[in-house]
C-alpha cells in the first residue's frame, strides 16, 4: 500500500493491522506526516502541528506492540484535536490574538480517553475565533482552505478538522458543534461528522452556551466515527452535564440495519432558503435511500420549524456577548463579524433572556414531541455549497455584518434540543463541491443515527472520493 493510500485507510483497519503486527505505527505516522508536509500550509488545517512528539509516540507504540502490549482500540492511530479543546502542554489559542501563547496544563477528558485508547495526537486543528462563525478563517490563523477548492470555505469552527479529514491527514479528527460546527465542515468537505446527544461526550470546561455545545468525531467513514465515539463517551466528574449511562457498542452494532424505522424528510423545515442545486442533490439522495431500503420516507413540514430563526439568533448574540470585555482592548484585532455579533447581544437584559428562554424550552419540547412519531428526520446539512472563505455569506445571499446563520438553518435547532445529528456526504455539485445529507435522531439514540448513516454509506459509498490535491 502506498503512503497516500495509507493516509486514507480507515482507523478500524489501521488499528487491526497494528494489533496483528502487520503495520508499523512508525511507518503509518511517517506517511501521514509526509502528506501533511506536502499540503500544509496550503490547506492550513493546523493551528499547531506536533511532528516530533507524534513520531516519538509512534516509536513507543511500535515497541509496545512488538511486545504484545496494546494500549487500547486506537493503539498507534493518529488523531487531531480541535483548538478549542485543552491538550496539556500544547497551545490552545482558539483562533484569537487574545489567547496567543495560552498553554493549558490539563487534558480535557476526551483527550485523556483518546490517549488511554492508544491514539497519537498529531496537533491542534484550526477554528474560527472562539468558534463563533460558520466560515473557515480567524484573525490568528487566517483562512483554512477547503481541500476541494482553494480559497473556499471549509466550514464552521471545526474547519481544520474537516479539512484534515478530507485531505487524508490521518483518519480521526475531533470536532465540536455549538450551532453546526461538526456538520457544516463535514458537508463542505465531503466527510462524515456526528454531533452526538448532548452530554454523551464530557467537556471541560462546560460550555456557557446554555448546553448547546457538543463534542464528536469527524472521519471519512461511519465505522471510524463509531469507534472514536465509544472511546470518548461516558460520564465524567468534570462535566456535571455528562450522561450517566455507558455508551453502546457503536462499532459492533452499526450494521444491524434500519428495517421498520419511521423516517421523515423536510427539505426546508418550513422556512429555510436552500440553494436549488443543493436541494436537488439532497432530494435525490433521500429518494435513493428510500427506494434502496424499501422504506417509505414521508415529506413533512414541522410546525416548530419557523420559530427557529428568531430564537437561534437571539441566543447566538446573547452568548457571544460574553466577549464584550475584549472589545475595548482588542477590538481592532478581533474578527469584525465577531465584534458585530458581540455588540448585537451586549444590550440583552436578563428579563429578556429569561423570557426568550421560555420560548426556547417550548421549541425544544415541540422538537422532541415530533420525534415521538418519527425515528429519524432527514434534511439538507447546509443550505449552500462551499463559497469563498473571506465571505460570511455567499455573494448571492443577503449580506449581514454577523448573521451567517441564514445558510445554516438546519443545524442549530438540534443543538438546542440536544439531539444526535450527523452529516453524511450525498453528492457533488456540478462544480465538484460536496453536499451533505443530515440525519437527526431522538435524543440518546446515537446508535440509531450511526446505523442509519452506515446504511446510507453502504448504499451510496463516499470514502473513495478524494479531493483533487497533488499526490
Amino acid at each position: 500500500m502506498s503512503g497516500n493510500d495509507l493516509c486514507f485507510t480507515p482507523a478500524v483497519e489501521l488499528a487491526a493491522d497494528i494489533r496483528r503486527k502487520r503495520l508499523s505505527p512508525v511507518d503509518l505516522m511517517a506517511a501521514v506526516l509526509h502528506r501533511i508536509e506536502a499540503h500544509e500550509p496550503a490547506i492550513n488545517a493546523f493551528a499547531t502541528l506536533l511532528p516530533e512528539q507524534a513520531m516519538a509516540a509512534a516509536r513507543l507504540a511500535e515497541s509496545s506492540a512488538a511486545r504484545g502490549e496494546i494500549a487500547g482500540p486506537l493503539h498507534g492511530v493518529p488523531i487531531t484535536i480541535k483548538d478549542l479543546t485543552s491538550v496539556r502542554g500544547v497551545p490552545m489559542e482558539s483562533g484569537s490574538w487574545t489567547r496567543k501563547g495560552l498553554v493549558p496544563d490539563v487534558d480535557a477528558p476526551l483527550v485523556t480517553r483518546l490517549r488511554d485508547a492508544g491514539a497519537i495526537i498529531l496537533g491542534k486543528t484550526t477554528t474560527s475565533e472562539f468558534g463563533w462563525a460558520g466560515v473557515s478563517r480567524s484573525p490568528l490563523t487566517g483562512i483554512t482552505h477547503n481541500p476541494w477548492r482553494q480559497g473556499y470555505n471549509a466550514g464552521a469552527s471545526s474547519a481544520g478538522a474537516g479539512a484534515a479529514a478530507a485531505a487524508g491527514f490521518g483518519p480521526l479528527h475531533q470536532g465540536s458543534d455549538g450551532a453546526g460546527s461538526i456538520r457544516m465542515p463535514a458537508h463542505f468537505c465531503g466527510v462524515f461528522g456526528l454531533k452526538p446527544s448532548y452530554g454523551r461526550v464530557p467537556q471541560h470546561p462546560v460550555s456557557t452556551g446554555d448546553l448547546t455545545s457538543h463534542a464528536g468525531p469527524m472521519t471519512r467513514s461511519v465505522a471510524d466515527a463509531a469507534l472514536m465515539l465509544k472511546v470518548m463517551s461516558g460520564p465524567h466528574s468534570w462535566d456535571f452535564t455528562s450522561l450517566e449511562g455507558s455508551p453502546a457498542d457503536y462499532l459492533g452494532r452499526i450494521g444491524e440495519g434500519i428495517a421498520g424505522k419511521r423516517i421523515a424528510f423536510s427539505p426546508d423545515l418550513g422556512h429555510a432558503r436552500v440553494d436549488p442545486e443543493v436541494a436537488e442533490i439532497v432530494r435525490s439522495a433521500v429518494d435513493d435511500f428510500g427506494k434502496g431500503f424499501g422504506l417509505p420516507i414521508e415529506a413533512v413540514v414541522p410546525a416548530w420549524g419557523p420559530a427557529g430563526p428568531e430564537i437561534g439568533r437571539f441566543f447566538w448574540t446573547a452568548h457571544m456577548s460574553r466577549h464584550e470585555a475584549l472589545l475595548e482592548e482588542w477590538g481592532q484585532r478581533l474578527d469584525p463579524g465577531l465584534a458585530a455579533c458581540v455588540r448585537a447581544g451586549a444590550g440583552i437584559t436578563m428579563p429578556a433572556y429569561q423570557m426568550m428562554r421560555e420560548r426556547k424550552y417550548a421549541y425544544i419540547r415541540d422538537i422532541h414531541v415530533f420525534f415521538e412519531n418519527w425515528d429519524f428526520l432527514l434534511t439538507p446539512a447546509v443550505s449552500v455549497p462551499a463559497f469563498p472563505a473571506e465571505q460570511l455569506q455567499p455573494s448571492d445571499w443577503p449580506q449581514h455584518a454577523w448573521d451567517w446563520l441564514a445558510w445554516a438553518e438546519f443545524s442549530y435547532p438540534f443543538n438546542m434540543s440536544g439531539s444526535p445529528a450527523a452529516s453524511v456526504p450525498c453528492g457533488f455539485t456540478r462544480d465538484g463541491l460536496p453536499v451533505g445529507l443530515q440525519i437527526i435522531g431522538r435524543r440518546f439514540d446515537d446508535l440509531g443515527v450511526l446505523q442509519t448513516a452506515a446504511a446510507f454509506e453502504a448504499l451510496c459509498p463516499w470514502s473513495d472520493k478524494r479531493p483533487p490535491l497533488p499526490s
